[in-house]
């Protein structure tokens, strides 16, 4: 089905309200470096341009800071992606903060538009807010609502502007008109950092989540083999992989938003790997790697790239 893969290297951090993010993907070469591994030497790659200088303009949408720019980011992004695809290459995105999710997805979905897309979210956050629920008004935190395509104002707390209203549904429209992927067919693992809103939209849409706890008691392998089965409908599956899913205190807290009693490095790596031997995930992407806040020198992106080239080679061996 593939020939090749490609890295995407998505140096954005606008989407956060922590800065630092957009030096994940450096941080993470650094790594490969110091462990004499020619990963990024034997990969093809592409650099998405970017609008980081963004962060010193006036935030004028205060419940979804920067969203002009996140637009034009992600819509870069899906097509980046979506062009991957149809070269017949596995993309692999590197991506700085999570709202590039949304880009990814609509990019495979934009590639795949005749076909049921399932999503694996291994997070700390469910990332579902809409500029209407969120209280800090960071789009990292709503890349899943704008790929549903639902604003869950049943729980809305804020009153959008106009201008906000308008920039936030074309983000709902990136590539392809409307949502990219159903409730029914989006698995969450490790998330256990939310909000009311985000707890109420969960449970109405009835969105599973194998929080670390499940996993651990009932065993890692089921719990896996259960969400597979759960998307046995779904075409093509995109893998995301928020670093914060680890826990803080076992890695590091090289993260924007780091969360006690996480996973640790194996965890997510079978996860990943066992999704891939489905031989249905044309998509992964890595985020939120922040050396800045790293108080161990660089051991998040050192994780994170032992687990990206694990990951590599099983889809590989997938080819």
């Amino acid at each position: 089905m593939f020939n090749s893969i490609k890295i995407i290297k998505n140096r954005s951090d606008i989407g956060a309200g922590t800065r630092g993010s957009d030096m994940g993907i450096d941080a993470i070469e650094i790594a490969a470096i110091n462990k004499n591994n020619n990963y990024f030497g034997e990969h093809e790659f592409v650099d998405v341009v970017t609008e980081n200088e963004s962060v010193y303009n006036k935030v004028n949408n205060s419940f979804a800071k920067r969203i002009g720019s996140v637009l034009n980011q992600c819509t870069r992004l899906s097509n980046h992606v979506k062009v991957t695809l149809q070269e017949q290459d596995f993309p692999i995105v590197l991506s700085g903060d999570h709202s590039s999710a949304l880009g990814t997805i609509s990019g495979v979905k934009a590639a795949y538009p005749q076909q049921t897309v399932g999503v694996v979210w291994i997070d700390a956050h469910a990332d579902i807010h809409s500029p209407y629920t969120s209280p800090s008004g960071n789009i990292h935190g709503m890349p899943l609502a704008a790929a549903l395509s639902d604003d869950n104002l049943d729980f809305q707390i804020n009153e959008v502007s106009r201008e906000t209203a308008d920039l936030w549904d074309r983000m709902k429209n990136i590539a392809i008109p409307g949502a990219k992927l159903s409730a029914d067919n989006l698995v969450y693992f490790g998330v256990r950092d939310t909000e009311e809103p985000e707890d109420g939209q969960i449970e109405n849409l009835n969105i599973k989540n194998y929080s670390v706890a499940e996993i651990r008691f009932r065993g890692i392998e089921k719990c896996i083999n259960e969400a597979i089965e759960s998307l046995s409908n779904c075409d093509v599956i995109y893998l995301s992989f928020d670093v914060d899913s680890m826990d803080c205190d076992m890695i590091s807290y090289g993260t924007g938003t780091p969360v006690a009693k996480g996973f640790d490095q194996e965890e997510v790596t079978q996860i990943m790997k066992q999704f891939i031997t489905t031989k249905k995930v044309v998509c992964v992407e890595f985020v939120e790697v922040n050396p800045l806040l790293d108080l161990k020198g660089n051991v998040m992106a050192e994780t994170a790239f032992e687990i990206l080239d694990e990951v590599t080679s099983a889809v590989k061996a997938t080819f």
